[in-house]
Formats: C-alpha cells, sequence, structure tokens
C-alpha cells in the first residue's frame, strides 16, 4: 500500500519535540551548527529541549507552535514552516528566550551570554521587515524528502499570508544551503538581498544570509 496524502494542518502544543527538532535543523541548514547551537552553547539534547519550552513559551516568537504549519504523512508530522507578521520577531525572540531561561533557573549573566555569544548573526541579518509576511524555519524530515511536502506548506502559507492582508512573502536562509534555495524558487520566490561577514563564516561555515521575496 502507498502511502496517504499528505496533511497540512496548523501545529499544536504537543507537536513542540517536532517543531523543536526541525527549527535546530532549517537553521543549520548545510552546515554543523545553527543559530542554538552556537548562541546556547550546550549539547544537542539540552538544545531541543530548551527550544521545545520556547515552542511553548507564554511570549510567542517565531519559534511558536502558534506560527508553524506542519505537514502529516501517514499520521506523522513530516515537515514543517512557520509563518507570521515580519513585525517585532527580534524583540519577541528575546522575550521568549529570556522567559524559559528564567523558568530554568539560569542567571541574568548566563542569559546574557546566550545573547552576546548569538549575537555573531547580527550583521548577516536580512529577515523581512514591517509589512512583510514572513517565512522561517523550514525543513523536512529526511525519510519524506521528495513528496512535494514543502512546497505544499509553503502554498499554504502564502495563502494565510494572502488572507491577513500581506502583499509580499520573504524567506531567508544560510547562503549555501542549494536544496533551500531550489526550493524556494520553484515556489515563485525570487533573490532580494544577501549580506556575507567574514567572521560568521568562520563560526559557522556559511558566508552569511540570503533573502528570497515574492508577490502574494
Amino acid at each position: 500500500m502507498g502511502r496517504s496524502p499528505p496533511v497540512i494542518r496548523p501545529a499544536r502544543p504537543e507537536d513542540a519535540p517536532f517543531i523543536a527538532r526541525n527549527i535546530l535543523s532549517s537553521q543549520r541548514g548545510p552546515t554543523p551548527r545553527g543559530w542554538f547551537d552556537i548562541a546556547l552553547g550546550w549539547g544537542e539534547a539540552e538544545c531541543i529541549a530548551f527550544v521545545e519550552r520556547v515552542a511553548v513559551a507564554q511570549q510567542k516568537s517565531w519559534w511558536h507552535v502558534a506560527h508553524f504549519l506542519v505537514a502529516e504523512v501517514d499520521d506523522t508530522p513530516a515537515a514543517s514552516l512557520c509563518a507570521l507578521d515580519a513585525a517585532g520577531i527580534g524583540v519577541a525572540a528575546r522575550a521568549a528566550i529570556a522567559e524559559v531561561a528564567r523558568q530554568d533557573g539560569l542567571t541574568e549573566a548566563e542569559l546574557a551570554a546566550i545573547f552576546q555569544r548569538g549575537a555573531y548573526s547580527s550583521n548577516c541579518w536580512v529577515q523581512g521587515g514591517e509589512g512583510e509576511w514572513l517565512l522561517e524555519h523550514a525543513a523536512t524530515l529526511p525519510a519524506y524528502q521528495g513528496l512535494g511536502l514543502m512546497p505544499a506548506l509553503i502554498a499554504h502559507a502564502l495563502d494565510k499570508g494572502r488572507a491577513a492582508g500581506f502583499k509580499q512573502a520573504s524567506i531567508s536562509f544560510v547562503i549555501g544551503n542549494d536544496a533551500a534555495e531550489r526550493s524556494y524558487a520553484k515556489a515563485g520566490f525570487a533573490f532580494a538581498e544577501e549580506k556575507r561577514d567574514p567572521a560568521f563564516e568562520a563560526l559557522t561555515g556559511a558566508p552569511g544570509f540570503r533573502r528570497f521575496v515574492r508577490a502574494i
């Protein structure tokens, strides 16, 4: 018997472990470490556990399950991405991290160190701005790649943005993530900008970030 057609649905709180793993995967792209790996400076299990809590925190950031869509295959979560208004994403992200860090008993010095380690990405920040519908943290489990799940998720995400009154969507990825670039180009996105930084590359192995946009 073949697989059932994929089902696209909003993420739920119980999806937090799956969402957390996909967030880490999307941040890493083709590189060994992503933003949470570097900013937290912890091992894999600890990073996943922290991001799980961020995904269901009271502060809804772009890592929160409320902003994610999930593609299911045979009732199993297989791919996900977030879609939200780009306005205020940086402030919300910092607040969500601070909330979970304090709940976990981290000191203010330890929290400050997380933000200091994570500041390496600021010179390459290309995420969308005011008035844009932002798609981010897109990832598909390896076993389900090639099934068209990401195009389906992107289409649903664009529909949400259009229904909310947005005219342009934005998506970014680390330079060198060729699979992501091809996927987004096929979905109608085109190059808008990129930022490179030698310090970023020395730390991550990627030259910087690239941003694509499309009308919706």
